[in-house]
């Protein structure tokens, strides 16, 4: 098993530059991440104080991509395929109307159900230890 510590964001994400909003793998196993992504004011959607709260639905499936990244570093190696995933959204609830430019989003991801190249991931997106989201990601991996 390769260790989280050995491994980079670009190991496990085919996201770089400007779309890689992920800061942190704070855990990882086979089945759940929790990362950290801190509100930058290049990201999209920006308003007049902060960003809109859309933008959680990329930072859920990003967490989603660390879940599911981990595991195929872990079962096919380092160098493997990144191949993408197609992620659609089953339900999101939103408890905010805007991120603030430097604080820290907390996101839980889990595989809810798994059945060959489909997924589907329950993510809890937190700030300041307060629930700002829940959303429900269906994913299939092209």
């Amino acid at each position: 098993m390769i260790p989280l510590s050995d491994l980079t964001l670009e190991d496990l994400l085919p996201h770089r530059g400007r779309s890689l909003y992920v800061t942190e793998v704070l855990a990882v196993d086979g089945n759940q991440a929790e990362v950290s992504c801190r509100v930058a004011d290049w990201w999209p959607l920006q308003q007049d104080h902060g960003v809109h709260p859309l933008i959680l639905v990329e930072l859920a499936a990003q967490a989603a991509g660390v879940c599911n990244g981990w595991q195929r570093v872990q079962t096919q190696g380092r160098g493997s395929d990144q191949m993408g995933w197609l992620v659609g959204v089953k339900r999101a609830d939103f408890n905010g109307d805007v991120l603030p430019v430097g604080a820290t989003v907390v996101v839980r991801a889990e595989n809810s159900s798994s059945f060959q190249n489909l997924r589907e991931v329950a993510c809890e997106l937190s700030l300041d230890g307060r629930l700002i989201a829940t959303i429900v990601l269906q994913l299939y991996q092209a």
